[in-house]
């Protein structure tokens, strides 16, 4: 992992989280009527935002691992290559929690808009940035 480019993966946490945020800010009001989770008008405990940055690092520092190992080297592979780890990943796992744990499927579409706005944006940043 020595040989990842660490300002990259920063800057692809950094940016991931900064979207993720105004991705739940956008659908707020609309979080707050499909779940309790989001209902609370409380802002999150500081712990949490470490912690998401935190996921987000781990993300990106996977994402810079693989898009070297699969010799991606630009836009068009980072585009490709989050796609397919979004549907893959992402998608089948929300679709999961729709068809076993009865959630809303707009709920798990607003999250899965999150994890693609954050796979397309580590992927490209971390897949370009050498």
């Amino acid at each position: 992992m020595t040989e990842l480019n660490h300002l990259a993966v920063a800057v692809a946490t950094v940016t991931a989280f900064l979207l993720s945020t105004a991705w739940y800010t956008a659908f707020g009001a609309r979080l707050a009527r499909l779940s309790g989770a989001y209902a609370t008008a409380e802002r999150p405990p500081a712990w949490t935002v470490v912690a998401e940055l935190g996921r987000g690092a781990l993300v990106a520092v996977v994402l810079a691992w693989l898009t070297r190992e699969a010799g991606v080297s630009g836009w068009p592979g980072a585009l490709a290559l989050a796609g397919v780890l979004w549907i893959g990943f992402p998608c089948v796992l929300l679709a999961g929690s729709v068809l076993h744990e009865r959630v809303p499927w707009r709920l798990a579409a607003v999250h899965a808009g999150d994890w693609l706005l954050k796979l397309v944006a580590i992927t490209v940043i971390v897949g370009t940035w050498r």
